[in-house]
């Protein structure tokens, strides 16, 4: 339990922990990480009475009635550091675990029951990760960025590594961040932004002393640091005259400096590289492919073990809005999936949960069922950047959730959670990778209730076959306990009403079926139906008198929809065949083409638009009565009900601004004669 005034304890509440604190408790093991389940026993049980005790025998009357233990048997199968398993026998509960990673996740598993933990007598379950990598991706700049500030994306203050251009000096919150990682199977992040500027490359070479100190911090909760590294390192940082892939001096300067790092960090995990991206270098300039790119680095780590994440945010940020041929959409296939099979083992193509931009809606990136003899990684954003920037409650899980069950080879065939998941110890996946939401605000996450999204991707990508409101009331259970009667059924009943369809609120007062892009191009919140739509950046919905809508069937527009196999290509080729929620990412339709629904898409547009502001001004009301009961700390009600003020403004201004553009546009008044035009 953390017990500091400067942050919040998230779900690392302590009272979460009294069920565990009040037993009689044995650890048996050692090692680093049973010394950290050994401290964690230790705080539980100095708060609630428990004791520590050496006997592992003797049962609920004359010794442990909950023993966490390393399996010291000779003859145990091959072992799996992350698993362990759970029973429950004679009022006793043990946790046996193979590895000390897992008797770290186990003790939060049986933080997480509670009480549950020590019911009825029950035989031995087995949990272990579906995902062998978890990792977050920090977006974060060593020094404050003029464009991007300290964290690009960052909503919720700055960095919890880096402040005035150094390392923290005081990494206390570090580790309080490592603890609530561990609590939800998190086992690896980077610590430094994609796009890398001067100082953040440094870290690979003369700065390395920072990262030692972090991975130092970290090591204790299971959790290995990476490095995102610019491509053109050898140049910036080793003074060659190239950065070319395939030049022996480039691939001896990658060899020797990550030796060097290894040499310092015995288990680090390894690069995390944007290129040709944004204008971020990378091979293109030496007429190399990816795979070039990503092999040369794979090489270096893998001798010691570790792995490159290669994004595959790939695509030409210098489109003309009017050549309609060009498809942003289109470019990570494009670029990546002829080159299955030439990366490295060690090597992990990291693709966006969707093709454009982590969007509020899109269909599940093509590439991800394009390469199956590659590494995938699918990459989430838990910062709410086209989300309402953890100023708006928008609950994630129930969108990740449909991207992993998503089967792109129809009924029948492999879920994208398998996808990332590899196909077992010998064909490992890429995992779960999502940016992270987190920075130096005393909630962690600007908006309180926005620490569920953290909560939840880990969770996720632990076991992607969790539902999301089941999530979400583990989450409540863990944050907001304030005495032994756990959470108030009220609390917990409002907290329900307000984030379980959250996502989908957000989604109906902002852009409609999957269009995507109509925020301000400055900051990326708040509507600007048309800011985009004449840029380099190609993101259009090429809304006209007529219609609206992307063609990108293969008949009459980009082709895109031809880069999914069967039967999803052609369900999403077909006007007819293609789900509400995406007709306007793939197709161009008129105003009055009729949906699966029954309604039109302008009065689609015109009636979700009001329904999610509707919904937004009762979650308000829902949270202004929790005021009248002793039921949550003020402080916690009071940053809440200072968001919600301003996501009810700001869905307000969305429905208007959003319903006039279209009224304005198509000519076509609202059908229950509500007044659209502002």
């Amino acid at each position: 339990m953390s017990g500091q005034s400067d942050f919040h304890a998230a779900w690392s509440a302590p009272e979460a922990f009294r069920a565990l604190g009040s037993r009689r408790v044995t650890v048996v093991g050692d090692g680093l990480l049973v010394e950290t389940v050994r401290q964690e026993v230790a705080q539980a049980t100095a708060r609630f009475g428990g004791t520590i005790v050496g006997d592992t025998g003797g049962g609920a009357e004359g010794g442990a009635d909950l023993i966490l233990a390393l399996n010291t048997q000779p003859d145990k199968p091959e072992p799996d550091a992350e698993s362990f398993t759970v029973a429950r026998q004679n009022g006793v509960t043990t946790l046996l675990a193979d590895g000390a990673a897992g008797l770290l996740y186990g003790f939060f598993h049986l933080v997480r029951l509670g009480e549950s933990a020590f019911g009825a007598d029950h035989p031995a379950e087995h949990h272990g990760p579906a995902m062998r990598l978890r990792m977050l991706d920090h977006w974060d700049n060593v020094a404050v960025h003029d464009v991007m500030g300290q964290v690009e994306r960052g909503y919720a203050g700055g960095s919890i590594f880096w402040a005035d251009g150094a390392l923290r000096s005081d990494l206390t919150r570090v580790r309080a961040y490592g603890r609530l990682l561990a609590a939800i199977g998190v086992n690896a992040i980077s610590v430094n932004n994609v796009n890398v500027h001067a100082v953040e490359a440094r870290l690979l070479t003369d700065r390395l002393d920072d990262v030692v100190a972090l991975a130092d911090c970290l090591r204790p909760y299971g959790i290995r640091v990476h490095l995102s590294v610019s491509f053109a390192a050898p140049v910036v940082l080793g003074g060659l005259p190239t950065a070319d892939p395939l030049d022996p001096a480039v691939r001896a300067w990658w060899a020797d400096t990550t030796q060097q790092v290894y040499a310092r960090i015995p288990d680090f995990g390894g690069y995390v590289v944007k290129a040709d991206s944004e204008g971020q270098p990378g091979p293109f300039a030496y007429g190399r492919s990816h795979a070039d790119g990503a092999n040369v680095l794979a090489d270096a780590v893998a001798p010691h073990g570790g792995v490159v994440h290669w994004r595959a945010f790939v695509y030409n940020h210098h489109q003309d809005w009017r050549d309609r041929s060009t498809d942003r959409a289109r470019a990570a296939h494009d670029h990546f999936a002829p080159l299955d099979g030439q990366f490295r083992d060690n090597a992990i193509v990291q693709v966006k949960n969707g093709p454009i931009d982590f969007q509020p809606r899109e269909p599940v990136s093509p590439v991800l069922a394009a390469m199956p003899a590659t590494r995938m990684a699918v990459e989430f954003q838990v910062t709410q950047e086209y989300t309402g920037q953890q100023r708006h409650i928008c609950y994630l899980a129930p969108m990740w959730r449909e991207v992993l069950d998503f089967r792109p080879w129809g009924d029948g065939g492999a879920r994208i959670a398998e996808v990332a998941a590899g196909g077992g110890p010998d064909e490992p996946g890429g995992g779960l990778a999502a940016v992270s939401n987190v920075g130096d605000d005393h909630f962690w996450t600007g908006h309180p209730l926005a620490q569920a999204n953290l909560y939840a991707f880990g969770r996720l990508a632990w076991d992607p076959t969790l539902d999301p409101a089941a999530i979400l009331d583990e989450w409540i259970g863990l944050t907001f306990p304030r005495d032994a009667s756990g959470v108030s059924d009220l609390l917990r009943d409002t907290l329900h009403s307000i984030m379980d369809d959250s996502w989908r609120d957000y989604e109906r007062y902002s852009a409609p079926l999957g269009v995507g892009f109509m925020v301000r191009p400055s900051d990326h919140y708040g509507p600007g139906v048309d800011g985009y739509e004449y840029t380099q950046w190609g993101t259009y919905h090429f809304a006209d008198r007529d219609g609206i809508g992307v063609d990108r069937s293969v008949a009459t527009g980009t082709g895109y929809a031809a880069q999914y196999p069967e039967p999803w290509s052609q369900t999403y080729e077909s006007v007819d065949q293609c789900p509400d929620e995406l007709l306007l990412f793939f197709h161009h339709v008129r105003y009055d083409h009729v949906l699966h629904s029954g309604s039109t898409v302008i009065q689609h547009i015109y009636d979700t638009h009001f329904t999610g502001a509707e919904h937004v001004q009762r979650a308000r009301s829902l949270w202004a009565a929790l005021a009248k009961e002793d039921v949550i700390d003020a402080e916690v009600h009071a940053r809440v009900s200072e968001r919600l003020d301003e996501q009810v403004r700001s869905a307000e201004e969305w429905r208007d601004q959003i319903n006039t553009y279209f009224y304005r546009k198509s000519g076509i008044p609202d059908a229950l004669g509500r007044e659209i035009y502002r």
